[in-house]
């Protein structure tokens, strides 16, 4: 008798044990609403999967929660913290400089030795700019440089960057390490134009790059868009001349791929000097990194758009090289240049600390999101942002956050339509929304919801109607 006694111990224990976490669930699901609980449920993701905080701003109104203090992956809403963080401490009106100097002799319009050109980590740095420090450069009536391209990166301080690392794809846009010398993303955009009185499709590539040997058409097909990218049969292992075996169906009108198949110097040696000589210029060297010295002779700057436009890029459109630029500017403007992410995570939680925000759970990687590593809770994630609505830069970060149905990576979302400022988070098996709901009431709200399931896709329903919900019910 004694010892069947003790053989049925553990299964009363186990029985107990799930009645325990069955009625913890039941009662974390009766804190959610209706239709945001029923919409994780059809999705197949249970309560202990989800961080959710709502709770209004001036202390009256709806409130919910769930695992509100667990630690989750946030994806890309980690970019709130991030640019919240650096317009706090750098201001809406900080701004990046690019210096143009010359290493040389001047004779005349001919440089006589190299040309340098310093970053500074500019997020913002597109092709236009680029074009337009050229043109400063040329406006001096420098017409030759008979020397090298010197690209001083001495800025940053960072580890080589693997493209590949994060999810194998080493060509895809969005994997681009930082740079303090960036330029247009590192990103070339293919665009595929149909011609169909010719029967082909025109390619063009932008920016323009000295020595490519692309192709101007691709072979036209007719047939269903579907998978238009494989069915182009790319090969890139020649960035400077990449094949297309297969064709482009007609059926899918203009379309954009936008890759990042060359290594940052080769990058930067095609564009600038496809610039320069679009202008008249001529170049005889090469590119090569190197470090401007003091006292060398300043021919141009550019300066940056302001720190509240590229802000509202970043999270508008969820940009994450440009978010770890301007992470790594915060470390560095408090802390210290060169920058670092080991000077930026410092920095950061130097400056929760001082904000009075602790976040005990927080990791931090890059800032961006764009990572495995990282962690926050909701209901640090919902105290940030409801500080932030307190700040002098409220309205530089919401304005930088995509309108539920109107623009940004919320464009096509539903709920809570023109009534809900949200910064989204994608990442596989992570799904997340954090912001601002104006409810009917003319209350405002804050709301985080954050996914981390096999799962996790099936999310977008469950989050839209927790959005409306805030939006009728508040």
């Amino acid at each position: 008798m004694r010892s069947g006694s003790r053989r049925s111990k553990p299964g009363i224990a186990a029985a107990l044990s799930a009645a325990l976490l069955a009625t913890l669930a039941t009662a974390q699901a009766a804190t959610l609403p209706e239709v945001y609980a029923n919409a994780l449920r059809a999705a197949g993701i249970p309560v202990g999967a989800v961080g959710v905080v709502v709770m209004p701003l001036d202390g009256q109104g709806l409130e919910a929660e769930a695992n509100r203090n667990r630690p989750m992956n946030p994806a890309s809403t980690m970019k709130l913290l991030t640019t919240y963080a650096a317009l706090r401490t750098m201001g809406p009106a900080y701004a990046w400089r690019t210096d143009v100097a010359m290493l040389g002799a001047r004779e005349g319009d001919v440089i006589l030795g190299d040309l340098a050109i310093r970053g500074g980590g500019d997020p913002s740095l597109v092709v236009e700019q680029l074009w337009l420090l050229v043109q400063k450069v040329r406006g001096l009536g420098i017409r030759e440089i008979r020397g090298d391209l010197v690209l001083d990166r001495s800025a940053f301080q960072l580890p080589p960057h693997d493209m590949a690392a994060f999810d194998g794809d080493a060509l895809r846009s969005y994997n681009v390490g930082p740079d303090a010398l960036l330029v247009n993303h590192k990103s070339i955009s293919y665009s595929f134009v149909p011609d169909e009185p010719a029967g082909v499709v025109r390619l063009a590539i932008i920016p323009p790059l000295a020595g490519s040997k692309a192709p101007a058409t691709v072979p036209a097909a007719n047939g269903a868009c579907g998978d238009w990218r494989g069915k182009l049969r790319a090969d890139f292992s020649r960035p400077f001349a990449p094949v297309f075996r297969g064709a482009f169906p007609l059926a899918c009108g203009e379309r954009s791929w936008n890759l990042s198949p060359i290594e940052p110097n080769a990058y930067f040696a095609a564009v600038f000097r496809a610039l320069w000589e679009a202008s008249g210029g001529r170049w005889v060297g090469k590119a090569r990194e190197g470090i401007v010295p003091q006292g060398s002779v300043l021919l141009a700057t550019h300066v940056s758009k302001p720190l509240a436009e590229v802000v509202r890029d970043v999270n508008k459109y969820s940009n994450n090289v440009m978010a770890q630029q301007v992470y790594l500017a915060f470390g560095a403007e408090r802390i210290g240049w060169p920058a670092s992410f080991e000077r930026s995570e410092v920095a950061m939680r130097a400056w929760l600390a001082e904000a009075s925000l602790a976040m005990p759970e927080l990791v931090l990687e890059n800032g961006a999101g764009l990572s495995r590593s990282e962690r926050i809770s909701a209901d640090s994630l919902a105290r940030l942002l409801a500080d932030a609505y307190r700040s002098p830069v409220m309205a530089e970060l919401m304005a930088s956050m995509p309108v539920v149905g109107v623009d940004g990576t919320a464009a096509l979302r539903r709920g809570a339509a023109g009534a809900a400022h949200v910064k989204t988070g994608l990442l596989n098996e992570v799904r997340a929304v954090a912001g601002y709901v104006l409810a009917l009431s003319g209350r405002r709200y804050v709301v985080v919801s954050i996914v981390n399931h096999a799962n996790a896709g099936g999310t977008q329903r469950a989050h839209d109607a927790l959005l409306e919900w805030v939006h009728r019910e508040g």
